[in-house]
């Protein structure tokens, strides 16, 4: 075929993802799971040291401060964060596997671009995705720094840490409170980890939708699935198991993201309220506001990623069955014809990223997110005032 693109390197987006996830002890080398070892030994003590004993540490304070409200949000809407990147480092543990095999049928030569029309129409989506993680990550690092600040800028006698938490000693002395600072920012900075796996799931949901469009264009010329050997009924053919291609992998990928979507987009509502109101508690323009305005922003911008991503899944699927009438049909052969019929008649309705088939990644559910942070945030301050 003239204008034939060149391979594609689909797993060359995630490379910054695979980098970060190793180095937090979450993506072992070579193809399958964890294997006795140096690395094995580094994930457990990562994983328990930074997120699982801080998340301990808060829970018991929480215990301890249950009669007062405010002390009670000053504390969990962090945990709740926590607590949600803890479950995706445990499914990333136990479902590495899973999520290999998928990194593994991006190889795949269905999914490649047939020419260079098909890789300039992909590349919007791809670079729009890059941006976002950008942003994401920027978010990220800028809550820690404003947290990291009152430890470079605290006066003499001031012992306080960025985290109620509780600890079986006296963290008012030196030097129990400078390690025990410097350990919170880091615990809390190995739960950005969960921000890879987020940007990990919606590049999947932007391949999907890539595919979707790559079939869609297929559909309209399909000597574009016939390897350069023009015969239509194959073409056709080819089209269709394609199509089965990406459900295939579609059907793959929801084995890995149903519980964290289930788990994410659940607690997102109320630790966005939660955090709204928590604003309201510390005085504007210090260091606490902005990391505050920093966390809160970068969940934003973790559902939205999610919900813009998925929502375009469902918005590219839409057309498939129809662009095959975009096609020069009407000089096919009757056999081809039918098959043609049969082909659009069994296109499933538009495809749909869901957690459990209960919580859809679409738009109107990150509005609906937004709407019930506010109903949280609004009991918060009512609660407070009366």
């Amino acid at each position: 075929m003239n204008n034939r693109a060149a391979h594609y390197d689909w797993k060359g987006n995630f490379d910054i993802n695979v980098r970060f996830l190793r180095k937090m002890g979450l993506w072992p080398e070579g193809e399958g799971t964890y294997k006795p070892g140096l690395y094995a030994l580094y994930a457990a003590f990562m994983v328990t040291l930074l997120p699982t004993s801080h998340i301990l540490s808060e829970l018991i304070d929480i215990y301890f401060v249950r009669d007062n409200l405010e002390a009670v949000v000053g504390i969990i809407y962090v945990t709740l964060i926590e607590i949600r990147a803890w479950i995706k480092v445990y499914f990333v543990i136990t479902r590495i596997q899973v999520l290999k095999e998928r990194m593994e049928n991006l190889k795949a030569d269905w999914f490649q671009p047939k020419d260079r029309d098909q890789l300039l129409m992909i590349e919007p989506s791809i670079n729009f995705w890059k941006v976002v993680y950008k942003i994401l990550l920027v978010a990220c690092f800028a809550c820690n720094f404003f947290w990291l600040i009152p430890l470079l800028t605290r006066r003499s006698g001031d012992k306080n840490l960025s985290f109620l938490v509780w600890y079986p000693f006296d963290c008012s002395k030196s030097p129990y409170f400078d390690i025990m600072y410097v350990y919170q920012i880091c615990s809390t900075s190995y739960c950005v980890v969960h921000t890879n796996v987020d940007t990990f799931i919606s590049g999947f949901n932007v391949y999907i939708g890539c595919q979707l469009d790559m079939l869609s264009d297929n559909l309209r010329d399909m000597e574009k699935c016939g390897n350069g050997k023009f015969n239509v009924g194959d073409d056709l053919i080819n089209c269709i198991i394609y199509h089965k291609q990406i459900f295939s992998f579609i059907d793959g990928c929801n084995q890995f993201f149903n519980v964290i979507l289930f788990w994410h987009l659940n607690i997102s509502g109320v630790t966005i309220g939660i955090t709204m109101f928590q604003l309201t508690l510390v005085k504007p323009m210090s260091s606490e506001f902005f990391s505050i305005l920093w966390y809160g922003f970068s969940i934003t911008v973790q559902i939205f990623m999610y919900c813009w991503f998925g929502n375009e899944v469902e918005v590219k699927s839409n057309p498939v069955s129809y662009t095959a009438f975009e096609s020069d049909w009407t000089d096919l052969p009757e056999d081809v014809k039918k098959n043609l019929i049969i082909f659009i008649t069994n296109v499933p309705e538009p495809v749909r990223i869901s957690a459990f088939n209960l919580l859809q990644l679409l738009l109107d559910t990150f509005t609906r997110i937004l709407k019930t942070a506010w109903s949280y945030f609004a009991l918060l301050t009512q609660l407070t005032t009366t």
